[in-house]
């Protein structure tokens, strides 16, 4: 039986990625719905990003809209690693979806509440929804069998020296998720680093179908962010909390107490974790620190084939 998940997302290049990879994989994954934060990018520009990959793979999952921003203070975006749109690279048909009228707290609710398995939420984006989701409704937490999300780091940031962008934008959402009780493991940049691709490697994607092609454009557009910051490739990061969950057993982990800072001046939005022989509390969090590398690629580049095979008119479809 398929795991039953909900994707929290800001697209986002890698967010979109992550979408695929989930949608490729129906029979271990059931999306149940998307919902949006503002993050990458400003709410609107992000949930239109959403609902326009849904649409380029004819994949009709409902999408909440949530957030505009943190739980204090204002929204800093991800424009200059994702472009204007938050998702700047091809050029997108509009999207022939369009959000649900609930909110994306009460979305979850509803879902979480009327499923006979418990879900297992995952973010890819500042932890707003989630954190407004199990402080207004508490006892829903029961009903959630984990959550797998992207963000943080136990060695380094990247908006600052200490803080991931996705912590980094709402510490004080992040606190009361990591704090939550709720089983979590932790994709931070100490594993999404690894998970990267090359120019050769998204090279190889422009030569296959429509949908490889598209994620080709993608990562042409956010490559560029991060050659101007030094890296010689483009880390996959939001793909590593879905392939998490598809197989395991690519990555190695950790099992740690990790908390978020919310004060310091010069660590808001870390995600500090104990790594003391002797911890002050027990491990709250399975903290990713490696990938195979090879593996992951292969498995992002099986499920975009598989993509397009689906959308060649000639095949029939599946």
């Amino acid at each position: 039986m398929p795991t039953p998940i909900i994707i929290d997302c800001d697209p986002g290049h890698d967010d979109a990625i992550a979408i695929l990879l989930a949608l490729a994989h129906p029979e271990q994954l059931d999306l149940r719905g998307i919902t949006t934060v503002g993050g990458n990018q400003i709410l609107d520009k992000i949930t239109d990003n959403a609902l326009k990959v849904l649409s380029f793979v004819n994949a009709d999952i409902p999408v909440a809209k949530g957030a505009e921003g943190p739980l204090f203070g204002k929204l800093v975006t991800g424009a200059e690693a994702h472009g204007e749109s938050g998702m700047d690279g091809p050029l997108l048909p509009a999207s022939k979806f369009r959000p649900v009228q609930q909110g994306a707290v009460e979305f979850m609710l509803d879902i979480i509440r009327s499923s006979e398995e418990k879900i297992t939420l995952v973010p890819m984006a500042p932890l707003t929804n989630i954190a407004l989701l199990i402080t207004a409704y508490p006892e829903i937490k029961e009903r959630i069998e984990q959550i797998s999300l992207m963000g943080g780091g136990i060695a380094y940031g990247n908006v600052t020296s200490t803080a991931e962008f996705n912590i980094y934008v709402d510490p004080e959402a992040a606190r009361i998720v990591f704090e939550s009780g709720i089983p979590i493991t932790m994709s931070g940049l100490d594993v999404t680093n690894r998970a990267a691709i090359y120019d050769e490697e998204i090279a190889q994607l422009k030569e296959r179908g429509p949908v490889s092609n598209m994620v080709g454009e993608l990562l042409d557009f956010y490559s560029i962010y991060g050659k101007k910051m030094g890296y010689s490739g483009s880390a996959l990061h939001d793909p590593c909390a879905v392939a998490w969950l598809l197989h395991p057993e690519l990555f190695q982990s950790r099992e740690l107490y990790v908390t978020v800072e919310t004060e310091g001046k010069l660590t808001r939005g870390m995600t500090v974790a104990d790594q003391r022989t002797n911890p002050a509390a027990p491990a709250n969090v399975k903290v990713l620190v490696d990938v195979d590398r090879e593996a992951f690629l292969r498995l992002i580049f099986d499920a975009l084939a598989k993509l397009d095979g689906e959308l060649l008119p000639s095949t029939g479809g599946n």
